[in-house]
């Protein structure tokens, strides 16, 4: 009885499984020993695969790693990738289940602070690795009528993110990372719920706090709404200031009217 080879597809899934801890040694009927165990020379490999996957969530986390100490950001870090592999191989976009991972974490559960400071440190990481794109040419809305502003619909950048939070993870992120344990110390974690604006702009990405209206606000424009329906739930005399602050920050690259398909395109703009 004759043994059908392994087709390369076949061979690229066991291994992948293999290092990854999906599978029990199936890879290792493909390789050839010369001296060396299939699993050892298979567990070479693994042993990197985890290193990259432990590095990529470090330079992601920093604030996190910080919080929690390296032994138990570790720790931690390799229960998620045991749990949640990459789906794909670019290792700027793994780890952004990280912050759910942490929410339903036993052990962590008295740092009630911490998903959402992760997820602050995870719309961070996606602003700062978004494609460029040219901001909106606002002679695209010198050319509308006032019923074509009134329509306008805003097509929202992939370098921006919005981010609610009932505890005030700004701070502490900028506190942990510039090692300022005088303002950490005087954090009230009780204090009232901030709404953040996450942005790049030409010095790097910027958090700023911003008022809820703002936020939702900004939060309609993000989501496709047309400017006359996100004006109605805002204060008349500081929405198109806003607005204005909103499109010198880059955070919208089209326009387009009358037509809720166009926006958004950012994919998840609400962190």
């Amino acid at each position: 009885m004759t043994t059908c080879a392994p087709t390369l597809l076949d061979l690229q899934r066991a291994v992948r499984n293999d290092l990854l801890g999906l599978a029990d040694g199936v890879a290792a009927q493909y390789v050839v020993a010369e001296g060396v165990a299939p699993q050892a020379r298979l567990a070479i490999y693994r042993n990197t695969v985890n290193s990259a996957l432990l590095k990529a969530l470090q330079l992601s986390y920093p604030a996190i790693q910080a919080l929690l100490g390296k032994e138990f950001f570790e720790g931690a870090a390799r229960l998620f990738i045991e749990q949640c592999p990459p789906l794909h191989a670019q290792l700027d976009s793994y780890g952004a289940a990280f912050p759910d991972f942490l929410a339903r974490m036993p052990e962590a559960a008295s740092l009630d602070y911490l998903p959402d400071t992760a997820r602050l440190e995870w719309a961070v990481n996606e602003v700062l690795h978004a494609p460029d794109a040219k901001p909106l040419d606002l002679r695209r809305l010198q050319r509308l009528n006032e019923d074509g502003l009134q329509s306008v619909r805003f097509v929202s950048s992939f370098a921006a993110r919005l981010l609610k939070s009932d505890f005030p993870v700004d701070e502490i992120w900028r506190a942990v990372l510039t090692h300022d344990d005088s303002t950490l110390t005087n954090i009230r974690l009780d204090a009232a719920p901030v709404w953040l604006h996450v942005y790049r702009s030409a010095v790097g990405v910027q958090v700023r706090q911003i008022a809820e209206w703002q936020w939702r606000f900004t939060t309609a424009l993000v989501a496709g709404h047309a400017l006359h329906e996100a004006l109605a739930e805002a204060p008349d005399s500081d929405a198109h200031v806003w607005l204005a602050s909103l499109l010198a920050s880059g955070c919208f690259v089209d326009v387009c009217t009358a037509d809720p398909a166009c926006g958004p395109t950012t994919g998840s703009p609400l962190a």
